[in-house]
């Protein structure tokens, strides 16, 4: 939750950036009121915590609360859907996952990806992990193997929206495997933590926040997908040493709706960048060993080019269907 402090105090305490008049805008300075930034996934979430940090920190910069509003669901499709039919005035930003631009190639969806943001930063990337309950599988990611061999279909992977990274990540490791596991989609992480521990999933996969789990001895890890050991988690093999060439981090940025004035975009980005470093959001990723993957504005929007032409790589390569 962000505070509003006075904007005197801001001032006075030198962490605001003065506001700037905009010319040929209505108002004549931005921001004068609150920016609200679409966080597309559930409350208390590893991507509810770091964005939460981040607004925080904009708004100490800015002089003007920025709103976390939560709309999960739909494969995180909600803030970008939201955001590409909204007034380009700097009002109304969210948090832009590939999940979007995946789920966007896939299906009849009222934005495009290139053609509907405007892209404002690029901010950071997921630490993911994969894991099962703590005794279900003593052997690791070698006896889940074995598992689903002798019982194609019989296990259960538990993920955080169909056609988001933990599905098709997962989806991928398996096909190179050949083995046959059910994916069971979920609103988040929390949901899908709640039926690993329940027995009702074999195991799961999402952000490094499951690894709040194996701190509490409940869960254990099957593998991380950065290109290292996680400094939190040395114990968790990463899926390069169990023999898979992939890195998995999928950066993500805040954007803002097309045709946005070239001037409040500078101002928002200044005052994100800004909060990226704040020593506040570095604690919340060093919580969760989520790397700082800043990019400006032309250098996000260049990466959502590249992203794009990926994932529909990507897609044709596994066969993806609309979840």
């Amino acid at each position: 939750m962000t505070h509003h402090l006075p904007r005197r105090a801001l001032l006075g305490a030198g962490l605001a950036l003065p506001a700037l008049a905009i010319p040929g805008l209505a108002q004549p300075r931005f921001p004068d009121r609150p920016v609200s930034l679409i966080c597309p996934f559930p409350p208390g979430g590893t991507t509810d915590v770091t964005m939460r940090a981040l607004a925080e920190a904009a708004a100490r910069r800015l002089g003007q609360n920025v709103v976390v509003e939560n709309k999960p669901g739909a494969a995180n499709t909600l803030g970008a859907a939201t955001v590409a039919r909204a007034r380009p005035d700097g009002y109304l930003l969210t948090q832009l996952p590939s999940s979007a631009i995946r789920v966007q190639l896939l299906q009849n969806l009222p934005y495009d990806t290139l053609r509907d943001f405007t892209p404002v930063l690029g901010v950071t990337g997921y630490s993911y992990v994969c894991i099962a309950k703590k005794g279900r599988f003593p052997g690791g990611w070698r006896q889940v193997l074995d598992e689903a061999r002798r019982n194609p279909g019989k296990l259960s992977c538990g993920n955080t929206g169909a056609n988001g990274t933990p599905h098709v990540t997962m989806a991928e490791i398996f096909a190179k495997e050949a083995v046959q596991v059910e994916p069971v989609a979920f609103r988040g992480d929390a949901d899908a933590t709640q039926a690993l521990l329940g027995g009702h999933i074999d195991l799961t996969a999402g952000g490094s926040g499951l690894g709040n789990l194996v701190d509490g001895g409940e869960a254990e890890f099957l593998h991380v997908w950065t290109g290292e050991r996680l400094r939190r988690w040395p114990q968790a093999p990463t899926l390069k040493e169990l023999g898979y060439d992939m890195v998995v981090t999928t950066p993500y940025g805040l954007v803002g709706p097309a045709g946005m004035d070239p001037a409040v975009v500078r101002v928002l980005h200044d005052a994100f960048a800004a909060a990226v470093r704040d020593p506040a959001h570095l604690a919340v990723l060093e919580r969760y060993d989520m790397p700082v993957e800043y990019r400006n504005s032309a250098d996000y929007g260049a990466f959502l080019r590249e992203t794009v032409a990926k994932e529909a790589a990507l897609i044709q390569r596994l066969g993806l269907r609309a979840g």
